[in-house]
């Protein structure tokens, strides 16, 4: 729907039936979801080949089945034991990379061998159904294979007490007081849930004590954002400061937490002064804020204000996420109008690109879209547990089953961190901004085409020249790095790709010193070739450790030599010092 248009009383009944029937079904679109599955059936219907693949498939699982039966019976006795442990190896079908529901030795021993085999060989067949069939679509096809993956993990051994080897020893062991703690940490996650309170242990990482401590002051405060600006700690800093534009689908706090992994910290601790905004928490009232308020009143207002603060210095721009997709329609804009006011681009985990923007195209398609716009027209906003509970979704295995079985049947509370109270530190859409998001960005890629409106004409990409920092992260499921990668081919700028292990937000948040980091980086020069992502992998040299000192390496080289620190705020410019950081629109709920 067009949202400069006002419905008519016919499309009004329309979203209100439709906003009741996203209630029932949780905001999932139950006439996307059919026409994936009828397209699924109908086209294997049809398909006598790959129905005949299907039976084969069936009949080689099952002569593996009992091969591995045979085997295992065929130990003598006295070692059963040393079998048991060995079959693990000889199983004829492995989890998949990165799932850990099997590892232990207990699910070696029989009968569950013979169970977490079936669910494998069962996944296994299932996954082979949903794809490849001739002629469904790729969307329906992604659909299909997610619904299957759903119902298979809830029907997966590992998650039920009688079915989970490791759990029947604890409960052995324990006499069932592991079951007990379950029980009560289930009441407790229960209760909270229903009186709105945050989960169990976010008491301790309360905003601007705990995290979010980086000494700043507010400089501008307007009807969409705060713009913080944080105190040096070096007798000297580089001239050219640098603007954070976080994504407002979250707090800007996840890069200034604890002090030992504030990304904030360690840029003002390098010589750097930093800007941050920090955005409102959107309600009722801000329901027709868009796009271009949040260009205007956001990432432009806080560009002049810095120029204010540090007047006649370019500006390194950092976007994150959405707020760097933000970013680059800005840094377009810029270019387009021979505004030169930008040192360098640096963009984390932000697609320019979205024909393949991974796992949360499941959620967005014109039939998902319009059930949002149905919710949102009647609240004004798009709630933070809608799109949690999309994003938990995407990795039940992770965020869901396995919580549920550690808290739950195992009795171990895993114990809260910062990363994890600000993940559950929840905010909003607003309404006209998360419709122009997913229509013009989504659906319509019309930032990588060249047709997004910026004021009365489109920008491109192609016409950014600054250098760029672009980091991605390998197990990212919001913004893969391979989609990430596409900014190589809309723009002819120098690219400096950075791929670093972790997801979205825990590839990010990597400061020096955290055990298991590491990370490729290849510069591409400016107008140099295309290099596609598999030779990209092959080419880029491998770092062991934080990606964070490479980042500061690449500002340095940048930067002109260090001077005195600007002041603080420009009161004379009617830009004083408001409050102190972390500000008010953070503690918003």
């Amino acid at each position: 729907m067009d949202t400069d248009t006002k419905p008519s009383d016919t499309q009004l009944l329309d979203q209100q039936a439709q906003a009741i029937w996203a209630r029932m079904w949780s905001s999932i679109s139950q006439e996307s979801r059919l026409l994936a599955w009828t397209d699924w059936i109908s086209h294997l219907a049809i398909s006598p080949g790959k129905r005949l693949e299907l039976l084969r498939l069936a009949a080689v699982h099952n002569q593996l089945l009992q091969a591995y039966l045979r085997q295992y019976f065929s130990a003598h006795p006295d070692q059963a034991e040393q079998n048991a442990e060995g079959a693990g190896e000889q199983a004829p079908i492995l989890p998949c990379s990165g799932d850990r529901r099997f590892q232990d030795p207990a699910w070696q021993q029989w009968p569950f061998n013979v169970w977490h085999q079936s669910f494998l060989m069962t996944q296994n067949w299932w996954e082979h159904a949903a794809r490849n069939v001739w002629g469904v679509s790729p969307h329906h096809e992604a659909k299909v294979a997610f619904d299957i993956r759903q119902w298979l993990d809830v029907f997966s051994p590992s998650n039920w007490l009688l079915s989970n080897p490791v759990v029947l020893q604890r409960t052995q062991q324990e006499l069932g007081a592991n079951l007990l703690r379950g029980m009560q940490y289930f009441a407790e996650d229960v209760q909270k849930k229903i009186t709105g309170q945050s989960p169990a242990g976010a008491e301790n990482f309360v905003v601007g004590r705990d995290v979010g401590i980086t000494p700043g002051k507010v400089v501008l405060r307007n009807p969409l954002m705060e713009l913080i600006q944080y105190a040096p700690t070096t007798d000297k800093v580089h001239p050219e400061p640098i603007l954070i534009v976080p994504a407002w689908i979250m707090k800007y706090y996840i890069l200034d937490l604890s002090p030992h992994n504030s990304l904030i910290k360690y840029l003002v601790d390098q010589g750097h002064t930093v800007f941050c905004i920090s955005w409102k928490n959107p309600g009722p009232a801000e329901r027709d804020l868009g796009m271009r308020d949040y260009l205007e009143q956001g990432f432009f207002a806080a560009l002049d204000a810095i120029n204010a603060i540090v007047p006649q210095r370019k500006i390194h721009a950092t976007g994150y996420c959405l707020g760097g997709t933000l970013l680059a329609i800005a840094a377009a804009a810029m270019a387009r109008d021979a505004d030169d006011r930008l040192a360098s681009i640096s963009l984390f985990t932000a697609q320019t690109d979205f024909t393949e923007p991974g796992e949360l195209s499941l959620y967005i398609d014109q039939s998902q879209v319009a059930m949002l716009e149905a919710q949102m027209a009647q609240t004004g906003y798009l709630d933070g547990e809608q799109m949690s509970g999309a994003f938990q979704m995407l990795r039940t295995n992770d965020l869901l089953w396995s919580r549920m079985l550690n808290e739950y049947l195992l009795g171990e509370r895993r114990p809260m961190n910062d990363l994890m109270a600000w993940n559950a530190d929840l905010t909003r859409m607003p309404e006209r901004m998360h419709s122009e998001y997913l229509r013009k960005l989504f659906l319509k890629d019309e930032l990588s085409e060249g047709r997004y409106m910026v004021g009365d004409r489109p920008v491109a990409l192609s016409d950014v020249s600054v250098p760029i920092f672009s980091v991605a992260t390998v197990s990212d499921h919001v913004a893969p790095w391979r989609s990430v990668h596409k900014l190589h081919y809309l723009t002819p700028a120098e690219i400096h790709f950075v791929l670093t292990n972790g997801g979205h937000n825990a590839g990010i948040v990597s400061e020096p010193g955290r055990p298991r980091r590491n990370y490729q980086a290849l510069t591409r020069a400016a107008g140099g070739k295309y290099l596609a992502p598999t030779e990209w992998l092959q080419q880029a040299p491998r770092h062991e450790g934080s990606w964070w000192p490479e980042w500061q390496a690449w500002l340095q080289a940048r930067s002109g030599a260090p001077l005195r620190p600007p002041r603080m705020g420009a009161a004379g410019k009617g830009y004083k010092a408001l409050c102190d950081a972390p500000g008010t629109y953070v503690l918003e709920k």
